[in-house]
Formats: structure tokens, sequence, C-alpha cells
């Protein structure tokens, strides 16, 4: 198998987020024209200077990416659809680096948001995949929330770990997304408040599900020729990978697609898990954060509990992690909720977080996850970014 090549050369700039809302009367099309707007102007471009085009979506149909070039007025020479869910932010990414570095375009907008109409998780759920169409939604087994409980309770019995130690991760983005004022959940959070909550689905309590919600993210990928020209701070990739479908005669998903690429990760980026200085997982339920922090090499598997124990997992702790609150505080935008962490990390690596900002932020390891087809989700990504020199 052929090494990846670098990420020379590449840029990344303007990171936006909107501020989620719990529901719109608005479309998808409405939130991803939001994001890109704010993306744009925090560059100083105008819509005509992109040629490249990169969305994520649930909401959008009957629309694609195709349907958007014509309702925001883009022209461009490369374009794509990412449907991949958590893990959309970074394979958007990748896909968008290597169109610059081919010369495909010249400035890629990425942007990914979803609307949250009343009903409209319901109708998503019904219809995510053709699995659940078939085999799940009919049987009254709809949503994910099914889905991680089962992997929570086999964790449980499979390494001796407690609700409290899921928890901890819950109560630390808590108070990361009370410094983020675009964050859906303004109010502290106790670990006692947490164990107390509300059951969903044993052992999962109301505090370990995401906030479906309306919001749109986005970035520019441009050259770093072009960023310097145009004086806009900038992020380079040091390395990404993605995976899909791994494990898959795993009875269940105690590890993903992270496992099998982490090592050219590092080795791409010269550096090791050591040397991160904030960390952003795809955290639609505390497990999946805590799978990924072992499969990403920060302890070894079924360690995470103790491995976190030990952390402070806050802005300001010696383990930021999920720094504007992630989606478990935040709020989960459908895809932009693979977005989320990367475009955080975007603003940290270049100083630019603000109320969120982890000191000396130089370096972050960013993680997605995504598309629960049917008892797992079956797409995994990860980036390292640095922030310019």
């Amino acid at each position: 198998m052929r090494p990846r090549q670098s990420y020379d050369g590449v840029a990344l700039v303007a990171p936006f987020s909107t501020p989620y809302q719990r529901y719109s009367i608005e479309t998808a099309h409405w939130w991803i024209a939001r994001a890109l707007r704010g993306s744009l102007q925090a560059a100083g471009l105008k819509p005509a200077d992109l040629d490249g085009f990169c969305a994520a979506s649930f909401t959008l149909f009957p629309d694609t990416a195709v349907g958007l070039t014509q309702h925001l007025g883009l022209c461009p020479r490369w374009l794509d659809h990412i449907p991949m869910g958590g893990a959309s932010g970074v394979v958007a990414l990748r896909r968008a680096a290597r169109a610059v570095q081919a010369g495909d375009a010249d400035i890629v907008a990425c942007v990914a948001g979803d609307t949250n109409h009343i009903d409209s998780f319901r109708s998503l759920l019904s219809s995510f995949s053709r699995f659940a169409m078939d085999a799940s939604y009919p049987y009254g087994y709809g949503g994910p929330n099914a889905n991680f409980a089962l992997l929570t309770d086999r964790y449980i019995q499979e390494y001796g770990a407690t609700r409290a130690d899921f928890g901890r991760i819950a109560v630390a983005q808590r108070a990361n997304a009370l410094h983020n004022p675009g964050a859906v959940m303004k109010k502290p959070l106790t670990l006692d408040q947490y164990l107390d909550a509300r059951p969903i689905a044993d052992p999962i309590a109301l505090f370990d599900c995401v906030m479906p919600c309306a919001g749109g993210e986005a970035f520019l990928v441009m050259t770093v020729e072009e960023a310097e020209r145009r004086n806009l701070p900038y992020a380079r990739i040091a390395g990404a990978i993605e995976r899909h479908n791994a494990h898959a005669d795993d009875p269940i998903q105690l590890r993903g697609g992270w496992t099998l690429d982490i090592d050219e990760l590092y080795s791409m980026a010269n550096s090791g898990p050591d040397q991160m200085d904030l960390v952003q997982t795809y955290d639609d339920y505390p497990v999946i954060s805590m799978l990924q922090i072992e499969d990403l090499g920060f302890c070894a598997k079924g360690e995470g509990p103790d491995f976190l124990k030990d952390k402070d997992m806050t802005i300001t702790g010696d383990f930021p992690h999920n720094t504007s609150g992630g989606q478990l505080s935040a709020g989960q935008a459908g895809a932009a909720g693979g977005f989320i962490g990367l475009v955080e990390a975007i603003r940290q690596v270049t100083g630019r977080a603000g109320p969120t900002q982890v000191k000396g932020a130089k370096r972050a390891l960013v993680s997605g996850f995504g598309m629960i087809n049917y008892d797992r989700g079956v797409c995994s990504s990860a980036a390292i970014l640095e922030g310019a020199a």
C-alpha cells in the first residue's frame, strides 16, 4: 500500500459557525447559505471568488450540492457532496485539499448545515438508510439511542466502566459550552445531575444524548500563498485519514477505523498523542468519545476511564477536549455535527477561538465518526492541524 502524500501547501482559513437554534422554520439551504456567507465575509471574499464547493447535509432533500450551486449563485469548477455524517468534516477537508493541490480548484468552500423542524428528526430516522427502512424503523427501533445504549452497556460490561466515567466527559463539555455564546446548552451541569437524569435507553440517560438543532459550519481551503497574499490567519494539515466499514466482523463496535491508520497519521504529522494541545472528538454520545480517545492512541483499549480520571478536559485543563462544548452541549446541527470540532480546531490553532481559546494551542487532533447504517458507525476520519508559524 502506497503511503499517503503530504498536504503541504494547503491552508485552512475563515472558520465560521452560525449560532445554533433548537428549532427553525428555515430550510437547510438557508442555514448553509448563512454559514457560507459568514466564512466568505471573514475572508473578505465574494461568492464569485469560489471555484470549488463541498457540502454536507441530511435535510437538503430533494437537492444535493448540485442544487445548492443554483440556490447560492455559485459556478464552481470542482464540486463534491459528502454524505458521511459525523465523519464529513475531515473527509471534506481531505477532498478539498487534494483539489487545491492538484489545481482543480483555487478556493474551495466546505460547508455543512441542517435545519430542525418540529418533525424533521423523526422523518430523518425513518428513511436514514435502507437498513433502517427495512429492518429497524418498522419494528419501532428508530434512532441512535438504542444502538448506543447497547454499545455503552457492552463497554461497561467489557471494561468495568461506570456511568460516572462517561459523565465526566459530558460535565466538562458543558463547562466549555458556557464559554461559547453560540451553544444551545446554557446551564451548568454537575456530575450528580448527570447521574440523576431521566433515563432514555438503559444505561444512557438525558445528558448522554445530543440535542438535535439547526445550524451551519463552514471553512475555506486554499493555497498557503493565497492565504498569505490575502493576509488571512491559516492552519496547515499535518496529516489526515479516513476509513469505512472497518472491523465489520466485530459483533459489536468497541473500536473504529482509526485503529487501522493512526500510526500513519502520527507519522505524517511527525508527532504523537502527547504533543496534541487539544482534542476534538465526535461526541454524539460519551461512549463514542471514549472509544476515539483510546483508538487515537492516548491510552490502550478499555483504559479510557482511568486515563480521563486524571485529566481536566476543560479549556484551561491539561487535556482540553471538545472546547466549544461539542455536540453534547453546543448542539447537533445534523451534518454540521461532523464539522463542529474541525471548525473549532481551525479557530484554536490560529488563535481565533475567543472565549473558548486554549492558551498557546498550536496543534489539534480532530476525529469524526458517522453513519449508523444499521448496528454501527461505518465512517471514521481524523486529522491533525497545526497553526502557521
